[in-house]
């Protein structure tokens, strides 16, 4: 029978049985996890916030572009959910992600959850052909790309980080997959911005911003006024 293929990163930490040696270490890593989880909870009110500004901002462009961009979207959940997972694609990605930061090791653990190769490879692409290529439709298949490839990373991300053995209180799962689909959120408009008139990376940031002092200002009013 063949081995189920793992989405876990070689050199990931997890305490189990006979891996630590004293209580302390133990306490620490459990410490550690309860501030990850109560900072996950504080992500939570961004990534909403995040959410509606994007929308907000994305619904300015073109009706026509944004539903190639959808269509990528659903397009892969279709996919995923049906036809095939493609794991395989996804663990390639994080190993080129794990060479290219192979010399920073802050960053090499984390880098393959954290940035979109694949996004990051088709709109490289597409700078270099938009060079070349002087073709309205050109955007419109790449709208596709851009929604297939971003949604493919996150939906990856989300698998692998739930897939943790010993996540106490699941902190892994909501702080990590939380600040993975904010900064995938943040290059994604980044990148529209760049492309599209009409998408402002300021109001974006700006929007996101005034939505979670928003919700924090009510969750204050609720709890302490």
């Amino acid at each position: 029978m063949q081995k189920k293929e793992s989405l876990k990163l070689e050199g990931d930490f997890e305490p189990k049985a006979g891996d630590i040696s004293s209580r302390g270490l133990t306490l620490s890593y459990k410490a550690f996890a309860v501030i990850k989880f109560i900072l996950g909870i504080l992500l939570l009110p961004f990534v909403y916030s995040s959410s509606v500004a994007f929308l907000a901002e994305f619904g300015l462009i073109e009706r026509s572009l944004q539903a190639y961009f959808w269509a990528g979207v659903v397009s892969f959940l279709a996919v995923y959910l049906f036809v095939w997972e493609p794991v395989k694609i996804y663990t390639r990605g994080q190993r080129i992600l794990e060479i290219i930061f192979r010399f920073f090791a802050p960053l090499v653990r984390v880098a393959p959850y954290l940035l979109p190769i694949y996004f990051i490879l088709i709109a490289s692409c597409y700078f270099l052909l938009s060079s070349i290529v002087r073709s309205p439709e050109l955007i419109n298949y790449f709208n596709f790309f851009f929604g297939f490839s971003v949604i493919f990373h996150l939906v990856f991300s989300a698998k692998s980080i739930r897939s943790k053995q010993g996540d106490f209180l699941k902190a892994n799962h909501i702080f990590g997959f939380s600040f993975i689909y904010i900064i995938n959120l943040m290059l994604l408009g980044l990148f529209l911005s760049l492309i599209f008139e009409n998408f402002s990376f300021v109001n974006f940031l700006n929007y996101s911003l005034l939505e979670a002092k928003a919700v924090f200002g009510a969750v204050f009013k609720q709890f302490f006024l």
